[in-house]
């Protein structure tokens, strides 16, 4: 197996055809714009090395990825002030070009996904879960609309009656339910989950390559154009809605582990 060394937040290794870039922010993996932009250097490296045919994305600690990082509000667009702001549009400009990755990704999702990072956990192609991981769009349960292109990218999994389901409660699903409903793919037994990924991975790698590349631009064709288009609509409602009552409430109760009291303004 051979590590790429050059990354203070990730890690990157290939072992044959297959890579693996890891989170390196446990137990939580929270993200800001600066993670998100290594795993986007890293993905970018990845399509142009032609000995990786495969991408297995992981996370250490607890957490898959918790969601952003709100001791980093001012990086993660999700300060109170101004209009569009310019931290959210550079977080979502990062994000965005991970959907641009030419090698099929399969994320080992051991934890938690929660907000932006079940958004994170959509950037690939499949999901490998265990029963013990919990999925949650918990914007709403803020106070917020909905972030990192998951309005294109849910309903696109799960259909629009599901999504509008996830996004309005917030609720949290364990593993077995994201695979009923087709959130995620596969169900492991926690401590196998990253295995189970990169045995997926290799049976994609065993394909012949330029033609796996070729069948996901179709499948995928429009689809960044969708979430580039999403993200725009995003961050225009994130604004005036970061600047309501109710999303300072319900901050605030998340940090307290309480049901937020919402008033409608």
């Amino acid at each position: 197996m051979t590590e790429t060394p050059s990354y203070r937040e990730i890690g990157v290794s290939r072992e044959g055809y297959v890579a693996t870039v890891e989170m390196r922010r446990p137990p939580h993996n929270f993200f800001d714009s600066a993670l998100v932009a290594e795993i986007g250097d890293a993905f970018e490296r990845l399509d142009d090395d032609q000995n990786c045919r495969a991408i297995v994305f992981a996370a250490e600690g607890r957490s898959f990825c918790a969601g952003a990082d709100f001791s980093k509000r001012l990086e993660t667009g999700t300060v109170s002030e101004g209009t569009r702001s310019a931290a959210g549009r550079h977080l979502y400009k990062e994000a965005i070009r991970l959907f641009r990755t030419k090698k099929p990704i399969v994320a080992a999702v051991h934890g938690a996904a929660v907000g932006g990072g079940l958004g994170l956990a959509l950037v690939a192609d499949f999901r490998v879960t265990c029963q013990e991981a919990r999925f949650s769009a918990n914007f709403n349960r803020l106070g917020f609309h909905p972030g990192f292109g998951l309005t294109a990218t849910l309903p696109r999994l799960v259909g629009v009656q599901q999504a509008a389901l996830l996004f309005y409660t917030g609720r949290r699903i364990p593993g077995d339910e994201a695979v009923r409903i087709g959130l995620a793919d596969l169900l492991a037994p926690q401590a196998e989950v990253r295995e189970a990924a990169q045995k997926l991975a290799l049976e994609i790698a065993q394909s012949a390559p330029l033609a796996v590349m070729s069948t996901r631009e179709t499948l995928r064709r429009g689809l960044y154009d969708q979430i580039e288009a999403a993200t725009e609509r995003e961050l225009v409602e994130q604004d005036w809605l970061r600047r309501t009552e109710d999303f300072a409430e319900g901050v605030k109760a998340m940090a307290e582990r309480r049901l937020p009291d919402f008033h409608g303004r």
